[in-house]
């Protein structure tokens, strides 16, 4: 797979994997996490003989991840005879008796979400008795989907002997008692923990709510981006949708993916923007993390994320495996506090552009908020002046 050398997270990870000990790995996205875990399973599956039970568990909280991740086993299990089956849900009934058919039949690794897993749990379809590997990716984020009731029903299911993996990108207070309760003295590795690639070209523009949409038109029609890839991330699936349908209408090359969209129409939409039929994807946060698309040209902010942390996961989708990306935000006056969260967070300034002249008067940051009528020192909000930020 032309890999040539360990990324930090895989180097630090696959020994402590190997030797058999539970790990709790901490890495942002793009580092290389899946690897860390997959390569070392298949190594140690492959020095034992075939027993029919699955050995391996592997639970994500999206069905995109799901999908990402099997590819990623088939690849590097190639000329293995290793068998993996991703279950997610979404589908139909004959996507579950497909899924039904691969579990009973002994699969080697399953990828699973939560929700999707418990349905064949429910109807006994699993056994894991055998299982000698847990690994929870991009556990943060099931705790924050509200998943941690779902995994602690499948933890109860699997084998007490396993070896557990954990993997997220921060490590919330949730993180630590998810791990004292059903692992087994973790060794941890953290690396380089909510800072965005080096390569990473990230600005801003400071706009009013109404300039947003033209001055989006502007950047995506722009001759220059024409070829680029690029994704645009807005904070609500409704918001998706209008952003699309007025980019469409306006001549751009775009698509939408969101959770409103049923499972085969999401992953239409993903084949196209990977094979480069369109350029543009309107996205909402079920794309931030774990996705892997070649080639990420630009990531757009049309919202400020309203998790300082969902910024880096967002701006990761691009400058991956060592390429060079550009990250744009457009900040409204109401987003100003969140973005200043981002920029405490990434311990940088980012850089501030001049608003086109077309868009007419920008928002001004004023230093200091004027007082109060009602005889406060000042307001919660910042202070603008509806002045040209030239």
């Amino acid at each position: 797979m032309n890999y040539k050398s360990a990324t930090p997270i895989q180097e630090q990870s696959i020994p402590i994997i190997l030797s058999g000990k539970d790990l709790i790995g901490i890495a942002q996205t793009g580092t290389g996490k899946t690897a860390a875990f997959v390569l070392p399973i298949l190594n140690m599956i492959m020095d034992r003989p075939d027993h029919g039970k699955t050995q391996a568990l592997i639970i994500v909280p999206t069905r995109e991840l799901a999908l990402q991740i099997d590819q990623a086993v088939e690849a590097y299990s190639y000329f293995t005879g290793t068998s993996s089956v991703a279950i997610y849900g979404g589908g139909d009934g004959q996507d579950f008796n497909q899924e039904k058919n691969a579990i009973v039949q002994g699969v080697d690794i399953i990828i699973a979400t939560p929700g999707r897993l418990i349905s064949h749990l429910n109807v006994g379809h699993v056994d894991f008795s055998q299982l000698r590997f847990l690994i929870l990716d991009e556990a943060d984020r099931m705790l924050d989907m509200g998943f941690q009731p779902d995994l602690f029903r499948i933890i109860r299911e699997v084998n007490d002997k396993r070896q557990t993996l954990m993997f997220s990108a921060t490590m919330p207070q949730g993180i630590a008692q998810l791990a004292k309760t059903f692992m087994n003295n973790p060794e941890q590795v953290s690396i380089a923990i909510s800072k965005p690639a080096e390569k990473v070209k990230q600005s801003a523009y400071i706009v009013h709510d109404a300039q947003k949409l033209p001055l989006m038109i502007h950047i995506l029609k722009d001759e220059a981006r024409k070829d680029q890839c690029i994704i645009v991330f807005c904070s609500r699936k409704h918001a998706v949708s209008a952003l699309h349908r007025k980019l469409v209408q306006s001549g751009v090359q775009a698509d939408r993916i969101s959770s409103d969209l049923e499972q085969d129409q999401r992953e239409e939409v993903m084949r196209k923007f990977r094979n480069k039929q369109i350029n543009v994807l309107v996205a909402t946060d079920v794309i931030s993390r774990g996705i892997d698309v070649d080639g990420i040209d630009m990531v757009v902010n049309y919202d400020v994320p309203r998790d300082a942390e969902d910024y880096v996961h967002r701006i990761g989708r691009t400058a991956r495996a060592q390429r060079s990306g550009e990250a744009l935000t457009l900040v409204s006056p109401d987003d100003i506090r969140g973005f200043k969260r981002i920029e405490k967070l990434i311990e940088k300034e980012i850089d501030k552009l001049p608003v086109p002249e077309f868009l007419g008067p920008a928002p001004l940051i004023t230093d200091t908020p004027p007082p109060r009528q009602d005889g406060h020192k000042g307001g919660k909000k910042p202070f603008f002046n509806r002045r040209n930020n030239r």
